[in-house]
C-alpha cells in the first residue's frame, strides 16, 4: 500500500506546529479548564506510613463536616475490583514460553483496607463543593495504624530475613526473568580481560508540568458517563472504568484532553481514575480531582531505580566475548507493569554491540516505596548506564580509547537485519531492522573534538570527553487505530487512538495523512485520544504513535484517497486512473472538481459510498532507532560544580516526517536526561518516608541549565512499516545519564575517580574525589 512520492510531498518539510498559537495565547483546554457546572471536587486521605496495619478508620466527622457530600474509605468501596495494569502485566506468549518468567500481580485496591504499603497511599477520599472544604475535611478523619517493618533497598527486600511487602508474594519476588546466549561462562573463562562493576541507576520522578487529573459526569438522560483525564492510554483507561463499574465499555466516554507532559506516569492505570467516575455516578454530579505537586511527587509513580552488577569479557583486541548482568529492579510497593520495564533493560543491553555470549537476570523487588513505572526511556536508560559505563571502565582496562573500543564491536550495516539471539518484548526474536551505527559514532566523535578536549588538560583544566550509544525498539503493537471521513464541507477529519502530550500530533499527522490523500494539511482535522472517535485504541507509549497512529493515518489516507478518485471518475465520466487528486481538488476532468462538490452529494446516488475510511494498523515487528551522545564537561574539583561545554546528539529515526517537531522531541528527551545525571533524585529514609517532597529538595532544571544540543540525524528508513519510520519521542532521554557519567570519569580519572551512580550533584562530586584520594 505505497506510491511514489510526489516532489511537494508534505512529509519532511519543518511546519510549525499548529497547536502552538493555541497553546501559547492560553488557550489550551486542560482537564482543569473544563468547567462542568455544579462540579463537586475531591481530595485523598494517604497513608502517612510506609508499612502499617489499618486498624480502625472513623470517618464520622468528616461526613458532617460543612460542604461534605460523601466520605468513602476501604470498606465503602471494597465491593469494587481491585486496580490491575492488565495489559501492562501480560506476558506475551513467546516470552512465557521461551522463557516461563515469574511475574506475580499484586492487585492495588482502590481505598487500603487491611494495610498500607508506601507513604501516599491512598486511604480515604472526601468528596465536597470544592478542594478547601475536602481538605478540611480529610483533617477530621481519624485513621489508627500499627506501623509494621520497612524495607526500603531493593537488594535488602530480597533477603531472606526481609519483612514482607504483600504476604502472597514470597520473598519480595514480583518479578524474575533470565535469558542465555551462547557459551557465556565459557567465553569468560577464556577472556584475555574481564571487568566486574556495581552500577546504580537512581531513582526519580517524571514531574510534569501538569499533574494528574480527572473530570467525569454522568448524561442523565442516557445515563452515559463522560470522563476527561490528562491520560495516555484513554482506551485503556475506558475499559478499566467499564469492567470496575460493570459497565458496557460502549456507555463510557473516554477524552485525552490537552496534556501537560506525560513521559509514561500518564500511560498507566491510578485508583484515582476509577473512583472519580465511580462518584459522578453515585453522586449524580460532576467531581474533579486534580493532583497537587506534593501528591506528583510522592504518590504518583516513579521510575529509574535498578542495581546492576555486569560483567564484560573481551579479547586481547578488545572484541566483545560475553556479558553478564543480574540486575535488581526496585518496583516498589506494587507490581503494577510486570515485565514492561525489567524487560526492556534485558532486551536493549547489548545495544549496538556485537556480544555472541550472554548471560542477564534480572529480579523485581517489592518494597515500601512508591511504585515504579515506565518513565520516558523505559527500562533503556538504566541499561544503558551500565552497559556504557562498564565499556570505558574496559576501555580503561585495555588501555584503548573508550570511542575506539565502541567502534570496534558495533553491528555494520551489511550485517542488517541483525539478530541477537535475544527475545524481543513480543516475544519473537529480536532483529535490529536497520541502521548504521558505526557512522553514528563517528559522527558523534567529530562533534566531540578530541584534539581540543585533550589540549584543554594539558593546560591543567578538568575537562573530559564522554561518549554513549543506544538502540530502541519502538513501535509496540499490537495495533493503532485511523479514520479518515471527509466531511460535506471538503474539511478532512482524521480521528487516531493516540493522544498527545506535546508531540504535534495535530501537525504531523496531518503530513502524512495530506501526502496520502492529495489534500493540504490546512484542511485536515486531527482528532486524538477520543474513545468516541475511535473506538479501538491503545494510545501514545513506548515510542509507537508515529509508526503505529502514522501508518495507519496513511493507509486510511490511500484508501479514502481511491473512493475520491472512483466516485470522481462516476460524477465525471472519466476513468479513475487518468485523474489526480492534489491540491483538495480531483483534477484531470473537463474542469477540477472540490472536495467540497463532491462529498457534498455523499451518499452518492450512483451505488457509490460515503468518502471515509478506518485502518487498524498492526505492525510486524519493531522498527529500531538509535542514537550516539558525544559530551565534553569541565569539573571544579573544589566545589564539585559540572559545567557542560559541548554536547552533541547523532540520532537515527528513519524517515523524518516534520524535522521541527523531531528536534523538539530529541531536545526534549536529552534535557530530562540531563536532569536525571546531575539535578534530581527521589530520596527515601529507612523508614521509608520520602525526603524529596517538594521543589526545595528535588531539583528540577530550568532551560538555564540546559546547554545548546548539537543536532545532527542519519536516515535509514525501517523496512517494518510502509513510511519507513521509527519511533524518536523516548530517544533523547536514554544516553544522557551514561555520556555525562562517562565525561564526568574521564575528566576525574587522573584523580582516580570511578561514577558508579548519580545524580552527580556538586556533593555527590567532592565526595567522590574524598574517596578516591583516601
Amino acid at each position: 500500500m505505497t506510491r511514489e512520492p510526489r516532489a511537494d510531498a508534505w512529509i519532511g518539510r519543518p511546519l510549525p506546529r499548529v497547536e502552538d498559537d493555541r497553546l501559547l495565547r492560553g488557550d489550551g483546554r486542560y482537564v482543569d479548564d473544563i468547567a462542568l457546572p455544579g462540579a463537586v471536587q475531591a481530595a485523598f486521605l494517604r497513608s502517612p506510613h510506609a508499612h502499617a496495619r489499618i486498624e480502625s478508620v472513623d470517618a464520622a466527622a468528616a461526613r458532617s463536616a460543612p460542604g461534605v457530600h460523601a466520605v468513602w474509605t476501604g470498606e465503602d468501596v471494597a465491593a469494587l475490583p481491585p486496580l490491575l495494569n492488565k495489559e501492562e502485566l501480560r506476558v506475551p506468549p513467546g516470552l512465557a514460553e521461551l522463557l516461563d518468567p515469574v511475574n506475580r500481580p499484586t492487585p492495588m485496591p482502590l481505598l487500603a483496607r487491611a494495610k498500607v504499603h508506601y507513604v501516599g497511599e491512598p486511604v480515604a477520599v472526601v468528596f465536597a463543593e470544592n478542594r478547601y472544604l475536602a481538605e478540611d475535611a480529610l483533617e477530621l478523619i481519624d485513621v489508627r495504624y500499627a506501623p509494621l517493618p520497612v524495607v526500603v533497598d531493593p537488594d535488602a527486600a530480597l533477603a531472606a530475613d526481609a519483612p514482607l511487602v504483600h504476604d502472597g508474594v514470597p520473598g519480595n519476588t514480583a518479578l524474575a526473568v533470565e535469558t542465555r546466549v551462547g557459551d557465556p561462562d565459557g567465553a569468560f573463562a577464556g577472556a584475555h580481560a574481564v571487568i566486574a562493576e556495581e552500577f546504580v541507576a537512581h531513582r526519580y520522578v517524571a514531574s510534569p508540568i501538569e499533574t494528574r487529573a480527572i473530570s467525569a459526569q454522568t448524561d442523565p438522560f442516557s445515563g452515559h458517563l463522560t470522563v476527561w483525564s490528562g491520560t495516555q492510554t484513554p482506551h485503556r483507561l475506558r475499559d478499566a472504568i467499564a469492567h470496575t463499574l460493570g459497565l458496557d465499555p460502549a456507555a463510557v466516554r473516554v477524552i485525552a484532553a490537552d496534556v501537560g507532559g506525560g513521559f509514561g506516569q500518564k500511560g498507566i492505570l491510578y485508583v484515582e481514575e476509577l473512583l472519580v467516575p465511580h462518584a459522578a455516578r453515585l453522586l449524580g454530579r460532576p467531581v474533579l480531582w486534580r493532583e497537587d505537586r506534593g501528591e506528583n511527587l510522592t504518590a504518583a509513580s516513579h521510575a529509574r531505580e535498578q542495581v546492576h552488577r555486569i560483567e564484560l569479557a573481551a579479547d586481547a583486541d578488545g572484541r566483545l566475548l560475553a556479558v553478564r548482568d543480574r540486575i535488581t529492579v526496585n518496583f516498589g510497593a506494587y507490581n503494577m507493569t510486570g515485565l514492561v520495564v525489567p524487560y526492556n533493560s534485558l532486551c536493549h543491553l547489548l545495544g549496538p554491540y556485537r556480544v555472541p555470549n550472554v548471560d542477564i537476570a534480572v529480579a523485581g523487588a517489592l518494597t515500601n516505596t512508591t511504585f515504579a513505572t515506565p518513565y520516558r526511556g523505559a527500562g533503556r536508560p538504566e541499561a544503558v548506564f551500565a552497559m556504557e559505563r562498564a565499556m570505558d571502565r574496559l576501555a580503561v582496562r585495555l588501555g584503548v580509547e573508550p570511542a575506539e573500543l565502541r567502534a570496534r564491536n558495533l553491528v555494520e550495516p551489511s550485517a542488517m537485519p541483525y539478530a541477537t539471539g535475544l527475545v524481543d518484548r513480543s516475544g519473537k526474536p529480536q532483529s535490529y531492522d536497520s541502521g548504521d551505527y558505526p557512522e553514528l559514532l563517528r559522527r558523534a566523535v567529530a562533534k566531540a573534538g578530541l584534539p581540543d578536549v585533550r589540549a584543554l588538560r594539558e593546560s591543567g583544566r578538568r575537562v573530559g570527553v564522554g561518549f554513549a550509544m543506544y538502540i530502541e525498539a519502538t513501535g509496540l503493537g499490537p495495533f493503532e487505530t485511523a479514520r479518515i471521513d471527509v466531511a460535506p464541507s471538503g474539511r478532512v477529519r482524521l480521528a487516531i487512538g493516540t493522544p498527545s502530550q506535546g508531540q504535534g500530533h495535530r501537525t504531523s499527522m496531518a503530513q502524512i495523512a495530506a501526502d496520502a490523500l492529495g489534500v493540504p494539511p490546512s484542511e485536515i482535522d486531527v482528532v486524538g485520544g477520543d474513545t468516541a472517535a475511535t473506538p479501538f485504541g491503545v494510545g501514545t507509549i513506548a515510542s509507537r504513535a508515529l509508526v503505529n497512529a502514522g501508518n495507519a493515518a496513511h493507509r486510511a489516507g490511500l484508501l479514502v484517497r481511491a473512493k475520491i478518485l472512483a466516485a470522481a471518475a462516476r460524477r465525471l465520466g472519466v476513468p479513475a486512473d487518468r485523474l489526480d487528486l492534489r491540491d483538495g481538488a480531483v483534477h484531470g476532468g473537463p474542469e477540477p472538481l472540490t472536495l467540497a462538490g463532491l462529498a457534498g452529494r455523499a451518499p452518492f446516488d450512483d451505488g457509490g459510498t460515503e468518502l471515509s475510511e478506518t485502518v487498524h494498523f498492526r505492525p510486524p515487528g519493531f522498527a529500531v532507532a538509535g542514537g550516539a551522545h558525544a559530551a565534553v564537561v569541565e569539573v571544579d574539583e573544589r566545589t564539585g560544580e559540572i559545567e557542560i561545554l559541548r554536547y552533541a546528539v547523532v540520532h537515527d529515526a528513519g524517515n523524518i516526517v516534520n524535522p521541527l517537531i523531531a528536534e523538539g522531541q530529541i531536545t526534549g528527551g536529552v534535557a530530562q536526561g540531563i536532569a536525571g545525571a546531575l539535578y534530581e533524585e527521589m530520596v527515601y529514609g529507612p523508614d521509608g518516608q520520602p525526603r524529596t517532597t517538594t521543589y526545595m529538595d528535588y531539583l528540577v532544571p530550568t532551560s538555564s541549565e540546559i546547554p545548546d544540543l548539537d543536532l545532527d540525524e542519519l536516515f535509514t528508513p525501517s523496512p517494518m512499516n510502509d513510511l519507513g519510520v521509527k519511533g524518536l519521542g523516548e530517544g533523547g532521554a536514554i544516553a544522557p545519564q551514561a555520556v555525562l557519567a562517562n565525561a564526568v570519569e574521564d575528566a576525574l580519572r587522573p584523580l582516580g575517580v570511578v561514577v558508579r551512580r548519580g545524580p552527580l550533584s556538586p556533593s555527590r562530586v567532592r565526595a567522590l574525589i574524598r574517596e578516591a584520594a583516601a
